[in-house]
């Protein structure tokens, strides 16, 4: 992947620049589409605010503000909601079905994007687009810059890893620096959102990615479209611990080292071992379930 100092050389230039390669070959947009980057972040956007009330959204939240010592007011639920949501969402193995694999790609999300532009119907067993740690780590900065919270970038916290970054500068007290672990790469399941693992102040400065990887005008596939919204409405509401299960769970079929079945009874048992819990867990864990198996046996 190179060095640390030739990856933050090549961020710098990325950051700087304000055209998109997309700029030359980029497709029109017909009238009216409604497939496009800007409908889709509108579209998380109002699934984040839906997603406030949910069990899993309260928990994290409570969770993420005292873990960090942030005093009330210092970040709001909405600019966490869409946070973590897209965290959840486009990390490797989340429920967009990104996968990661060594690329040797700069730090940017260009080509998820050209995968996506060109990506067949989407199914639940198989990855979306694939993806280096500093792309997917691009991706979800980008993605998130685009819904209107500010402060996320990268961090080295070695010279051949990337993860996300979100500072937060309170009106009173220190700036904080939060790790968002977009693979799980140097990590155990206990690592979550937020996790300690890496020490993001080992690097002097956080730069917020502004670097446009696309236009707002960019036009996705209808499945792909609907497909993304979809995963939301299983899955977002759903607490770290089972979100962090069914990634792993994601994975293991990715990687073929779980079949669908067995992942889908593994899904059903932990569904089981919750008992009367969280509704939106429950019916995670039973949406993962349904997904991994075909129509005829998805009743099981």
């Amino acid at each position: 992947m190179g060095t640390l100092t030739y990856r933050r050389v090549v961020l710098v230039l990325l950051l700087g620049a304000t055209a998109s390669l997309y700029a030359a070959d980029a497709k029109p947009v017909p009238f009216g589409s409604d497939t496009t980057l800007a409908q889709l972040v509108g579209a998380i956007r109002a699934k984040a605010k839906t997603l406030e009330n949910s069990s899993g959204m309260q928990l994290g939240f409570r969770s993420f503000t005292s873990a960090n010592k942030l005093q009330p007011g210092s970040v709001s639920l909405s600019g966490y909601a869409i946070v973590r949501l897209l965290f959840e969402a486009a990390r490797d193995a989340g429920f967009w079905n990104l996968h990661w694999a060594i690329t040797n790609l700069p730090p940017n999300s260009d080509n998820i994007w050209r995968q996506w532009r060109s990506a067949k119907p989407p199914a639940p067993l198989a990855p979306t687009a694939t993806a280096e740690c500093d792309e997917l780590s691009a991706l979800y900065a980008f993605l998130v810059g685009r819904a209107g919270v500010r402060g996320v970038g990268l961090f080295w916290p070695a010279a051949n890893h990337t993860v996300a970054v979100w500072v937060l500068r309170p009106s009173a007290g220190a700036a904080v620096r939060v790790v968002v672990p977009t693979t799980q790469i140097f990590l155990g399941e206990a690592d979550f959102f937020g996790t300690r693992r890496f020490n993001p102040w080992s690097q002097k400065t956080i730069y917020e990615y502004t670097r446009r990887d696309v236009p707002d005008s960019f036009e996705l596939p209808r499945p792909l479209f609907d497909f993304f919204l979809r995963q939301v409405d299983k899955y977002a509401g759903a607490s770290d611990a089972t979100l962090q299960r069914l990634r792993y769970l994601r994975e293991g079929v990715f990687l073929k080292f779980w079949t669908p079945e067995a992942a889908a009874r593994e899904a059903l048992e932990a569904r089981r071992d919750l008992g009367s819990g969280p509704p939106e867990d429950l019916a995670a864990f039973q949406n993962f379930a349904r997904d991994m198996r075909p129509p005829s046996t998805a009743s099981r």
